[in-house]
């Protein structure tokens, strides 16, 4: 459905997908199955938005959320930021965890949903979350999460597949209702905020791996000013 997913809980420098896992277990379950099925789900490469926006920040500590097979954690983590990455599918933490090992780079991988996971409140100069699937729920719990996670002078940058939130529930039972999408992040932003971008673009897509058939990125750049 998007290039990432939802996830988040106890820091490890390696994956614990047997046991400490935080969140729904048929959540888990679903995501396990749809890895499995593939020796390769994504295409390995960081993705398009996140390079870009990425390019003029100061590497610090960033959580990549949602972090799949890993390539975005690896390319952040080469690129000298202190990288904790979430993620819900234990098949995708330890192929992530591998490809970490491989690169020689330390991650610090986080076995849980999002909004369950223990991460410390303000602490990340950049949040990425690159096509999540956040669940809706009525108190805006997902969307909560993200912004708590920026610290001031941080930013959260939150990227999705274009057109996405207007389709119609599908068959297959995928309902875009069901999902957060980015204007319903810019709905909380207070004074406390500044929104730096907010624009439909073309995609810049990795040859290869689910979701490559979308052309357009919304993308959502906002900084936490205090």
């Amino acid at each position: 459905m998007t290039d990432d997913i939802a996830a988040g809980s106890s820091l490890s420098d390696t994956p614990s997908p047997a046991d400490g896992y935080v969140g729904d277990p048929a959540l888990r379950a679903e995501w396990d199955e749809r890895y499995a099925e593939r020796q390769q789900l994504w295409s390995g490469r960081p993705n398009g938005a996140l390079v870009a926006e990425v390019a003029g920040l100061t590497p610090g500590r960033v959580l990549d959320v949602g972090c799949g097979e890993g390539a975005d954690a690896v390319w952040l983590a080469r690129g000298g930021w202190d990288v904790t990455a979430l993620e819900v599918s234990g098949v995708a933490l330890e192929r992530a965890a591998g490809h970490a090992r491989d690169a020689g780079l330390t991650v610090r991988w986080v076995h849980a949903a999002l909004t369950e996971a223990a991460l410390p409140p303000a602490s990340f100069d950049l949040v990425s979350a690159q096509y999540p699937a956040l669940l809706r729920t009525p108190d805006a719990a997902a969307e909560r999460a993200l912004l708590a996670a920026v610290a001031p002078g941080g930013v959260l940058l939150l990227v999705h597949h274009a057109g996405m939130d207007t389709q119609q529930a599908h068959d297959s039972g995928f309902d875009p209702a069901d999902y957060v999408w980015p204007t319903m992040v810019t709905a909380l932003l207070d004074d406390d905020w500044e929104v730096e971008v907010d624009e439909q673009r073309p995609r810049q897509a990795p040859d290869g791996g689910a979701g490559a058939h979308h052309t357009d990125d919304l993308v959502l750049r906002v900084r936490r000013l205090r």
